[in-house]
């Protein structure tokens, strides 16, 4: 029973389920369906996707969440940066509007579901770990300005396009004779009120005596408020029929049953996507799920969470939608509406599914300059400049990831922005590798702590070199070992021993090893012995098992300060004190 559970967490909260939780569900999942209607639409409108699609992407994937899922919080559904991405995939496949766009998005869906899947079957997870936070942060903050910037032709009107930055201004600039006044007027109304509601709204409702929950929910149902007001505009005014672009008729039905086409042409042409938009999904679902949970005090399993947002993926794919993760606002939205368990998730679903089934004629006179505010608003939250400030004080590697990440992914495209970020990090990553701080150490007087001479008043004897290596060796950094001892010896003609303090080594794989024997040989040369001092039971284990412990000039000590006892006891010790 306990495997099962592991694998179905529903089993697990479902048993302690009570009348309190149902209420508070009930009450979070009837506030989250509010925002949650304008959001699907938009964010469809965004992946090149029919409106509807919005609404079915978050109906099956958050009651498959609901069983799999491990956060009490997360809301699974279409969110911005996936929702590009989508875009960005399928663009090269099919036209928008097509058959053929719908049917690359289900296969997309039914790829990232499985990909997820397998990854938490076979406890996967810890691949996300090569998108370092840096390279998360540039790719979320220029896709938030890419997404900004292709939702400006529906603010004005205007016909255009492009997956790019550059793309996407040239397409504007060279459309901009064609907006649409009325259009313009509703969507730069609907976006200055949104982003009002965001700041503005709130601190009004609690000045009229509002309680603050209240003030909370009535300020999150902010941008259906735009939607009914600028419907009716549309509608009263017969605007539609002055070019402003509407929704249209949506179709009035419960999520249909689709099968993907398994195609291996298309397969091949989605996998890489498919992969990418996963891992993404991943990282940032995980993120906000275990901020959320930390709050609570409560634990998430990552590999069960990728079960969770497969299964989800896998849903959109065979109820007509898109691949889908877990939002942040919609997430934070059902943590402060008060939302205790899963459930509240699968009463949202339950929700939007009454709306597609009696609210879609209401939309029909929706302008999409009214959607694309919803987004602007949503993704300008996003973006964050100052990432890059903050990166540049603290650490210049972090920045030229942040900032070649948002650079690649505004002038040549999200996919490539972020396979090239992760290829930046791991080389920057190598490249520290390559190079680990090494520290010449002397003892502190009247104890037995050794730390660097360049920092610390301490104690050495010129005969002995005392090197602290604050990585583990391996391939990468081993000829440069080799090289600073040597060279630091060569420079010191009094140098008779050389220890290597082992304290921060965890690992000394073959290459290492191989390094250490020509170091061993070459200060034998030079008449200098080799120690070692605080080595790792685990890696003093497979240095038993090599030959190098007997071919070793010198001893291998247990602590650093054995080690200096022992090689500086005698009647001729010179002592140099060195002071930072």
């Amino acid at each position: 029973m306990q495997v099962i559970s592991r694998y179905f967490p529903i089993l697990d909260w479902g048993r302690r389920y009570d009348r309190g939780a149902l209420s508070d569900d009930l009450i979070a999942a009837v506030i989250v369906t509010i925002m949650l209607i304008p959001q699907s639409l938009a964010y469809a409108l965004l992946a090149g996707m029919p409106p509807e699609a919005g609404l079915y992407a978050s109906i099956a994937p958050i009651m498959l969440y609901a069983v799999f899922g491990t956060s009490r919080a997360l809301a699974v559904g279409p969110v911005a940066v996936v929702s590009l991405m989508t875009a960005a995939a399928l663009g090269q496949i099919a036209n928008q509007g097509t058959m053929g766009y719908a049917a690359a998005a289900l296969i997309l869906a039914a790829l990232s579901g499985v990909i997820l899947l397998v990854m938490g079957v076979f406890r996967l997870g810890f691949l996300a770990n090569f998108l370092s936070h840096p390279v998360i942060a540039g790719f979320i903050t220029a896709s938030a300005i890419i997404i900004a910037v292709s939702q400006l032709r529906h603010i004005l009107g205007i016909g255009g396009g492009g997956h790019t930055l550059i793309e996407l201004l040239h397409s504007l600039f060279a459309n901009l004779r064609e907006t649409n006044p009325i259009t313009l007027v509703v969507g730069v109304s609907a976006t200055a009120y949104l982003f009002w509601v965001r700041k503005g709204l709130k601190p009004v409702l609690r000045k009229m005596g509002l309680g603050p929950r209240l003030a909370a929910t009535i300020t999150k149902a902010g941008p259906v408020t735009a939607v009914v007001a600028t419907t009716l505009a549309v509608w009263g005014f017969d605007l539609a029929a002055r070019g402003v672009a509407i929704v249209g008729e949506v179709p009035q039905s419960l999520p249909p049953l689709t099968l993907p086409d398994v195609s291996p042409t298309l397969i091949g042409q989605l996998l890489l996507p498919a992969l990418l938009i996963s891992v993404i999904g991943f990282v940032e679902s995980i993120s906000v799920a275990q901020t959320l949970a930390a709050k609570k005090r409560e634990r998430i399993r990552p590999d069960q969470e990728l079960i969770g947002l497969g299964a989800a993926n896998l849903g959109a794919a065979f109820s007509g939608g898109f691949p889908v993760t877990g939002g942040f606002s919609r997430s934070v939205v059902n943590f402060d509406a008060g939302a205790r368990t899963p459930a509240a998730g699968a009463f949202t679903a339950m929700g939007l599914a009454i709306a597609a089934l009696a609210l879609t004629p209401l939309i029909h006179f929706l302008p999409k300059a009214t959607l694309a505010a919803t987004i602007i608003v949503a993704v300008l939250s996003l973006v964050d400049l100052g990432v890059l400030c903050r990166a540049w004080r603290y650490s210049r590697a972090d920045f030229i990831a942040i900032a070649a990440t948002i650079a690649i992914t505004l002038a040549f495209g999200v996919e490539l922005g972020v396979s090239s970020g992760v290829a930046i990090s791991v080389l920057l990553y190598l490249f520290k590798m390559s190079r680990p701080h090494i520290a010449e150490v002397g003892r502190i007087a009247g104890s037995e702590h050794f730390r660097n001479i360049h920092r610390h008043k301490v104690e050495t004897d010129p005969r002995v070199v005392t090197l602290r290596v604050d990585e583990s060796l391996f391939f990468a950094n081993a000829r440069f070992l080799e090289d600073y001892i040597l060279d630091r010896v060569a420079r010191d003609k009094a140098v008779r021993h050389v220890i290597l303090q082992c304290s921060a080594v965890n690992e000394i794989d073959m290459s290492a090893l191989h390094s250490l024997d020509a170091i061993n040989a070459r200060l034998g040369e030079m008449e200098t012995k080799m120690h070692l001092s605080e080595v790792k039971g685990p890696v003093m284990d497979r240095l038993e098992r090599s030959h190098f412990l007997g071919e070793l000039s010198g001893d291998v000590f247990l602590s650093q300060h054995a080690a200096i006892m022992e090689l500086t006891i005698s009647p001729d010790t010179d002592t140099t004190e060195h002071v930072a």
